[in-house]
């Protein structure tokens, strides 16, 4: 790995801003300073007028490798994840065939040890009738992310409702739980309610707030019986948020929340304008949910933000409300969505950076990722503020080759990011020869 300096850049780091040069060797952080001086031969990037943060981490994507890939692959998704900022992800198992077996699982981290230019971890999968074989991942808990079940069905036949399953693996497992809340007796219900329901904006109808919260405070209820490290994903409505604290330390907390950017930024509204483009599960819904997600982002009840990034073929969108694929790719924007908030004032710019670099390792005991420390490895993007980015079909390197985004411009732009030390994106090009690592963690 060859040595790297970066000057005069504005670190983001810890809730503070500091102008310091950052000197990496060996794919580390060897040393943060100032007026540092580098032996010779050693690339220097002049980072004046530039933001320095930590690589962001996103918790929660689908980059549908193996199966499915003619939607995305894991190289494709990684490559668009570099270029939006993000070092490090943690995919999930419903590909085809899922990630029900660690023979399945371990073959998911050969695929990304060929192809990934960012870091990588997978989740272990639940079926109703492989508790024996999850538990096996108790073993792997310091290189696997955490085990994923499925409490309401989405995109893959993977729903776990067995309470029998449940109650063992949450009383059993040494790693943390992630869960997708959805109660699908509630949804069932709600299908019957509105039989005739032939456009999107029936999904928050269907797909509705007592469906999340219910399933949310089953899976809260087994993670206190039990003492369990649980984590729910995509928080989307309100009255979920009543199942949260923000009493404690992230590292002290037992149960954790995460929300997606696009939960921040999209409502029931925008059905009109986007259709199924922006059909998610769970989905999209009325404003005063928006509001009070940021509300509870600002003040710590939620934890982390991810993307759920999940993409579908433009063809598959295209298809009628009930047979078009639920799932929005959104891991190249998802920070440049961010920092735009922090530009506009809805959040510092230190605030986001400990939601989506900071939080998740914390949440999931990261090993020596997630911040700019000495010691640590080198996963960084360098920003500009004061440059924009326009989102057109030329640069979205998702394979699917759409963003809920295009004409969008955002009013940063990430000019380099760097995994392991190594400079993977600049210049609007990926170094696709670049390897990421699989994600270790203290555990």
């Amino acid at each position: 790995m060859a040595s790297l300096i970066i000057k005069n850049a504005t670190i983001v780091n810890e809730g503070k801003q500091e102008i310091k040069d950052v000197y990496i060797k060996d794919g580390r952080i060897d040393k943060i300073g100032t007026a540092l001086l580098a032996p010779g031969h050693v690339r220097e990037i002049n980072a004046e007028g530039l933001h320095l943060l930590p690589g962001a981490i996103d918790d929660q994507v689908h980059f549908r490798e193996p199966g499915l890939t003619h939607k995305a692959t894991i190289g494709t998704e990684a490559m668009a994840a570099v270029a939006g900022g993000v070092t490090s992800f943690m995919e999930m198992p419903n590909t085809n065939p899922p990630a029900l077996s660690q023979k399945a699982l371990e073959d998911k981290y050969d695929i990304a040890a060929h192809t990934s230019v960012a870091n990588y971890s997978f989740f272990m999968g639940v079926a109703n009738d492989n508790a024996d074989e999850v538990l096996r991942t108790n073993d792997k808990k310091r290189d696997v992310c955490g085990v994923k079940i499925f409490m309401g069905s989405s995109t893959g036949n993977m729903l776990v409702d067995n309470y029998v399953t449940l109650n063992r693996l949450f009383s059993e497992s040494e790693l943390l739980i992630a869960t997708h809340c959805e109660d699908e007796r509630v949804i069932k219900a709600n299908k019957e309610k509105y039989p005739d329901a032939d456009d999107v904006s029936f999904h928050p109808l269907i797909r509705d707030v007592e469906a999340c919260f219910e399933s949310s405070f089953s899976a809260v209820q087994l993670a206190k019986q039990h003492n369990t490290r649980l984590h729910i994903l995509h928080i989307s409505t309100a009255k979920e948020l009543q199942l949260f604290t923000n009493m404690f330390p992230l590292a002290d907390k037992r149960i954790t929340s995460e929300v997606c950017v696009h939960h921040l930024h999209f409502t029931a509204d925008d059905y009109a304008q986007y259709g199924n483009l922006i059909k998610c599960n769970p989905a999209i819904k009325a404003a005063e949910n928006k509001a009070a997600l940021w509300e509870a982002l600002l003040d710590d009840r939620l934890d982390i933000i991810a993307t759920d990034h999940a993409p579908h073929t433009w063809e598959e969108k295209q298809l009628p409300y009930a047979q078009a694929p639920s799932g929005v790719p959104l891991v190249q924007h998802s920070l440049l969505l961010m920092l735009q908030y922090a530009k506009e004032g809805k959040i510092s710019i230190e605030k986001v950076v400990e939601k989506m670099c900071h939080a998740p390792a914390i949440c999931f005991q990261l090993a020596e990722r997630g911040y700019i420390r000495e010691g640590y490895w080198a996963d960084m993007v360098l920003v500009d503020m004061n440059d924009t980015t326009t989102v057109q079909k030329n640069n979205i390197l998702y394979k699917c080759g759409w963003s809920p985004f295009e004409g969008h411009t955002f009013p940063a732009a990430v000019k380099y990011t760097m995994v392991n030390g190594q400079v993977v994106y600049e210049d609007g090009k990926v170094n696709e020869t670049v390897r990421g690592q699989r994600l270790s963690f203290d555990r």
